[in-house]
């Protein structure tokens, strides 16, 4: 039976600690810490875990549950680094959740943690454990519909002015970034997935709606495959939050949401009425063919670490899959703020490889004007589309 710590209790949490109920066979929550006082335990009380301790302070946490198999990192994004090296360091596999940190120096910081203490360390990117990502990802790997041209990726969310008052949101120093770093990152994990490390990147970055903040809440990016091309709009101001990835391929265009087209050509070039039916229906069979997953989203991740533990394996998605996200952030970040093609890889002599960088260079679009502990509400994530820790 796994130990199973949880550092951070705030709304993301509660996707982890419902995860973790889920194979309660094979593990048990025994440890949850918030610096604010109280949000542990009321953490613990409101998911009916009871014989489970409340820390107001994950070093505590560390020293007095040397036991702990396995800790879930889901604090701000600058705290990433810092706790992911102590939990390791400190005997216990780590799952953190996205961003990973806000620096490629803070990334290979934890890798670095990961391979001293031969623990697992696994970068959340749950939209990897999903049946229409398990279906895109498979027709991509067959080869049926060519070498890829253009990838188009809408991160398309919504949030209010509200969204940016809570205390470590909105500025780079502690959110280290808007909406590419914290929402998008989601859809670059997913087109690092199907589609490998881009070359070059080039973007624009804006802040069309709030006020309140320091940081973006809209990029575009164009990043170079080979001889294609991706584009990544990266949004919190999108109404309807209609999110959608279009694989542009050379004998075939497929789509999440699941939607297959297929042009053949005539004599002159133009395309034929009516396609190349038979491919089309040969993508929807194999998307057809998929046979669901047992566990998906976080549940479906922090299964595969549980089992990973188990089988001595690595995990699906590890601090490598991690850095990359970040790496292409970065690279879009470079390129907004200094107007500039960026090459990758970065390399670590580049000064946006470092912690802090974004923090010296990055615009200010505005001041943060209010900052609060708590917020209530919901946090809707979705269900159908790539979720938001947000």
């Amino acid at each position: 039976m796994l130990r199973v710590g949880i550092i951070g209790a705030g709304g993301i949490s509660s996707a982890h600690i419902r995860a973790y109920l889920a194979f309660h066979e094979e593990c048990e929550i025994v440890a949850v810490a918030d610096t604010a006082p109280g949000k542990a335990a009321s953490k613990l009380e409101s998911h009916g875990i009871r014989g489970a301790k409340a820390y107001e302070d994950p070093h505590q946490m560390l020293a007095e549950e040397p036991l702990l198999d396995l800790v879930s990192i889901t604090t701000p994004p600058s705290s990433h680094a810092s706790l992911t090296v102590a939990f390791l360091l400190g005997g216990m596999h780590v799952i953190v959740e996205k961003p990973m940190a806000p620096s490629l120096e803070e990334c290979d910081a934890m890798i670095a943690a990961q391979r001293e203490s031969g623990k697992i360390l696994s970068v959340v990117a749950q939209n990897r454990f999903r049946d229409d990502m398990a279906t895109l990802k498979k027709a991509v790997d067959s080869g049926l519909i060519g070498s890829v041209s253009h990838l188009r990726i809408e991160s398309a969310w919504w949030r209010g002015l509200a969204y940016y008052d809570l205390w470590w949101r909105g500025t780079w120093e502690s959110e280290g970034g808007g909406c590419t770093l914290n929402h998008a990152i989601h859809h670059i994990d997913l087109a690092l997935w199907l589609m490998g490390r881009p070359t070059e990147v080039i973007a624009m970055l804006a802040n069309a709606q709030h006020e309140n903040a320091e940081v973006e809440d809209l990029s575009v990016a164009v990043l170079r495959y080979g001889r294609g091309l991706a584009q990544l709009t990266s949004s919190v101001v999108h109404h309807g939050e209609e999110q959608e990835i279009v694989i542009q391929g050379q004998f075939a265009r497929i789509s999440q949401p699941w939607r297959v087209t297929a042009e053949l050509s005539q004599p002159n070039g133009f395309p034929v009425t009516g396609g190349n039916t038979a491919l089309v229906d040969e993508l929807n069979a194999l998307a057809d063919a998929h046979i669901p997953l047992l566990h998906q989203g976080h549940e479906g991740q922090i299964g595969d670490v549980i089992a990973a533990i188990r089988e001595h394996r690595e995990p699906a998605t590890d601090g490598t899959d991690g850095r990359n996200a970040v790496e292409v952030v970065t690279a879009i970040y470079k390129a907004g703020i200094e107007r500039e093609i960026v090459q990758l890889p970065l390399d670590p002599e580049d000064p946006y490889y470092r912690s802090g960088t974004l923090v010296q260079r990055a615009p200010h679009f505005y001041e943060k004007r209010a900052s609060v502990g708590e917020q209530s509400g919901e946090i809707i994530v979705g269900a159908s589309t790539p979720t938001s820790n947000d």
